[in-house]
């Protein structure tokens, strides 16, 4: 391990030193130079890129724009190496198993690339094969990365106010769950699992898991042949109604995450396909998935419901609540601020809001007060910022926040079978009636 270890500091040092010089000279290209480091440094920095690439709003256009390239551009590893972890996960000959196997990847990420493939069956799938050696790459990576939050800290008040060592502890904790592909393939099985219970499979699905050749290291699965959630002009040419289609999709969001406590927290473009054939939405790569407890979930809702009803003294308790906050809080300031915040996301269409400040905002809001924002309310934040860049492009007229198809299935049994207090939220529901009955008689 220490050998690993001195191995490591060693080429860190040398990119370090390699890529720094350039990206101190030359300030336009910093972006650039900062993005090829991290595709030299390998998949832990890789997938800190696509955290970037994933938080429009957090952090410079240009190095949003820049590491978007780590989201499906990332160099792929070789087939040879693809080949060898396939037959030793599945412990035959590679055409023992599959009747063709394409040697080029179809795409390659930090953690993975993915393969397509045909079943002796006659089934065309894909296949993730995760990247040779990686765990060992990412222990050590992580190991620098928790001493040098430590260091951070203990120089730099805005990295304690940041709270860098929490940052690096979630994103280990994210990373080492997407290591075990067996996570993500139960993920899978889950959604698909809540889509037949309330109904939906027929509108709303992931790929079909073959369990027989999916393990630890590589995943088999149906392959879906669709378009890009942000393609909307060919999803019209599909004849699909691109509106009716992402409302479909985002409703099955927002059911897994109030009332089963589970969301897919990277619906970036190309993990949101249309399936042009069914008019279904595909739903892809269940590596990052939020989940709630009951408690969570019930904050989750009450959240979600106090904000879309403008009832900023409710959303001020549930922050308190949640942002465990050191010091006493002015609630009257907090709602004021909240109000500020929060208003033009219900009086606007989307169309006329820069989403780009909305979630630094939040964040800066909560923190004004001394409140913290546990990283999962965050996730759920970053996937309605992506659900509101689609709905720019599909229905500009749309306000995924007052749309209260999206939520209808909280007036149904269903949300008392899955454990939802409606007590809890009766105020909120009536006023949500109240909301819509009043949106009708205008």
């Amino acid at each position: 391990m220490l050998w690993k270890l001195l191995s490591r500091a060693l080429n860190v040092a040398w990119i370090a030193f390699r890529y720094g010089v350039p990206l101190l000279a030359s300030p336009k290209r910093r972006p650039e130079f900062l993005r090829r480091a991290f595709e030299q440094l390998g998949p832990t920095y890789l997938k800190l890129g696509q955290i970037i690439a994933s938080s429009p709003g957090l952090f410079p256009d240009r190095y949003v724009q820049e590491f978007n390239t780590c989201l499906d551009q990332v160099p792929a590893f070789s087939f040879m190496d693809a080949r060898a972890i396939v037959e030793a996960e599945t412990g035959r000959a590679l055409n023992d198993t599959f009747e063709y196997f394409d040697e080029t990847p179809l795409a390659a990420a930090s953690i993975a690339q993915v393969h397509v493939a045909r079943l002796k069956s006659g089934e065309e799938v894909v296949v993730k094969v995760q990247r040779p050696n990686i765990a060992e790459a990412v222990g050590a990576d992580l190991w620098f990365m928790h001493r040098q939050a430590n260091i951070a800290e203990f120089l730099s008040k805005d990295a304690r106010l940041g709270n860098v060592t929490g940052v690096i502890r979630d994103f280990e904790s994210t990373i080492r769950q997407e290591l075990d592909f067996t996570v993500e393939a139960k993920n899978i099985d889950e959604f698909n699992q809540i889509m037949a219970r309330h109904n939906m499979l027929e509108k709303v699905k992931a790929p079909t898991v073959h369990w027989e050749y999916s393990s630890a290291r590589m995943i088999t699965m149906e392959r879906f042949h669709g378009v890009k959630a942000d393609e909307i002009a060919t999803i019209r040419e599909a004849n699909i109604d691109p509106e009716k289609w992402l409302r479909t999709g985002m409703k099955a969001w927002m059911l897994t995450t109030m009332l089963h406590g589970f969301f897919h927290g990277d619906v970036h473009a190309g993990n949101l396909m249309c399936l042009p054939t069914t008019g279904q939405v595909g739903f892809i790569d269940f590596g990052i998935v939020g989940r709630f407890s009951r408690e969570q979930r019930m904050m989750v809702l009450r959240y979600m419901l106090s904000f879309s009803t403008e009832d900023f003294r409710e959303l001020a308790s549930i922050l308190v609540e949640m942002g465990a906050a050191d010091n006493e809080v002015d609630m009257d300031a907090l709602e004021a601020d909240l109000a500020e915040v929060y208003r033009p996301l219900l009086s606007h269409s989307l169309q006329d809001i820069d989403y780009r400040h909305m979630l630094p905002d939040i964040i800066a809001n909560a923190r004004k007060h001394g409140l913290g924002m546990p990283q999962e309310f965050i996730l759920i934040l970053k996937q309605l910022l992506y659900f509101d860049r689609y709905a720019k492009l599909a229905a500009p007229t749309l306000n995924i926040f007052t749309d209260v198809y999206l939520v209808d299935f909280l007036f149904t049994p269903a949300a008392a079978e899955c454990g939802i207090d409606l007590a809890q939220v009766a105020r909120l529901l009536q006023n949500v009636q109240r909301r819509v009955l009043e949106k009708q008689s205008q």
